[in-house]
């Protein structure tokens, strides 16, 4: 059964255009499923799905002569004299297939949609030979409006424009227990849809493996994949804490130039984000440090032990990315706003929310020069609900 994405209307709009449609996101998010149901309600039968993890496929695309390429699609039945559809999975295992695409794009009426695990090796990969001619798309974990898709949940979709700060009671109780699970395990398509605890755990243990065993061995060249675990372990017991390289580069024993390569490695293939701080006000006491975060809470869970506090400010992170640009604000005293999202609004996060931490945070968003301010709480507390659900965050 198919369950569809975000992102699923802009990409199959997208299908209208001759730019290349390119998706990309963290291994195992469901760029392959999502794609190739878009593929499958092409009304058109001039179009064909290739799979590069698959040898024969990736030496169809290694061809140094393209019209050689030509002529082995034309003897699988497809057409060039009209409008061809070609679909590519995963072409960064196949770094000549800029060249070829460049090629058919620039002398053939061929509709590409094509995927890849890493921005930066995309976004480079295409910046030269193919500029202004594809857009990338970026899929992520699900949204908790997903989640509760996948699980044939009924809600209610909300815009920014109408979060109210206002718990609401009935909604808490009818979805706590759905996003307690979002929390635990995340929101990678097959754990969701997985029946039990172990299996979910299982299967969040073997994305971190393929992640390790595939990607950091096919895209970045580093040879030390050991140290690189143990990287991504100590990372992940710090989400939520400013970044301090020379400390990190301490602590694992890897050299503060080959760190940042690191850092910038697992930035680039959606692990991890590093939140820079609102920078507008004229405070010089702010803070400059970046924030640490995981693409997905369940995949931090299986590398560490992570705290109640830190699960949650995790998962909340990864909700507000869906609705625009998130940084956080922070003076060298110790004091922060969590969040601060497109520039505007102030957002605390509170387990259990008082109205002491809204009127901190009023203060706080005053001080960095924000007129909004918002306060997301995971549970309520006695007679106070002057708060966001952070299960309303869809």
């Amino acid at each position: 059964m198919f369950f569809p994405r975000l992102l699923y209307t802009g990409l199959k709009d997208h299908l209208n255009k001759k730019a290349i449609t390119v998706l990309t996101g963290i291994r195992r998010v469901g760029k392959t499923t999502l794609v190739r149901q878009i593929f499958s309600e092409i009304i058109s039968d001039n179009k064909v799905y290739f799979d590069l993890e698959r040898l024969d496929n990736r030496e169809l695309f290694s061809e140094k002569n393209y019209e050689t390429i030509v002529s082995a699609l034309q003897s699988r039945g497809l057409s060039f004299q009209k409008k061809l559809f070609l679909a590519i999975d995963e072409i960064q295992l196949n770094p000549n297939l800029t060249s070829v695409m460049k090629y058919l794009y620039d002398h053939y009426d061929i509709k590409f949609i094509v995927t890849g695990s890493s921005s930066f090796y995309l976004k480079n990969l295409f910046s030269e030979s193919l500029a202004g001619r594809k857009k990338i798309f970026e899929l992520f974990p699900l949204s908790f409006g997903e989640f509760l898709t996948f699980k044939n949940i009924p809600f209610r979709s909300l815009g920014l424009q109408t979060f109210r700060q206002r718990f609401q009671p009935a909604e808490y109780e009818r979805l706590k227990s759905s996003y307690e699970e979002y929390i635990s395990f995340g929101g990678f398509p097959e754990v969701v849809l997985a029946g039990s605890r172990e299996e979910k755990t299982d299967l969040l243990a073997d994305i971190v493996s393929s992640y390790i065993n595939v990607d950091v061995a096919t895209l970045s060249g580093f040879k030390r994949q050991r140290d690189f675990y143990s990287l991504i372990k100590m990372l992940s017991s710090r989400i939520g804490s400013r970044l301090d390289y020379v400390k990190l580069s301490q602590l694992s024993g890897i050299s503060r130039p080959a760190l940042i390569n690191y850092l910038e490695f697992l930035e680039k293939t959606y692990l991890i984000y590093r939140l820079p701080v609102y920078t507008k006000s004229r405070d010089r006491e702010i803070v400059k440090a970046k924030k640490l975060y995981f693409c997905d809470t369940g995949l931090a869970n299986t590398l560490s032990q992570l705290s109640s506090g830190q699960q949650f400010e995790n998962t909340v992170f990864n909700q507000l990315k869906f609705y625009g640009e998130v940084c956080y604000f922070s003076l060298k005293t110790g004091r922060e706003l969590d969040f601060v999202l497109n520039q505007k609004r102030a957002i605390e996060v509170k387990e259990i929310p008082t109205q002491t931490d809204f009127k901190e945070a009023l203060v706080l968003a005053e001080t960095a020069g924000l007129k909004e301010c918002l306060l997301v709480g995971r549970h309520p507390s006695w007679k106070f609900q002057n708060f966001l659900w952070a299960g309303n965050l869809r």
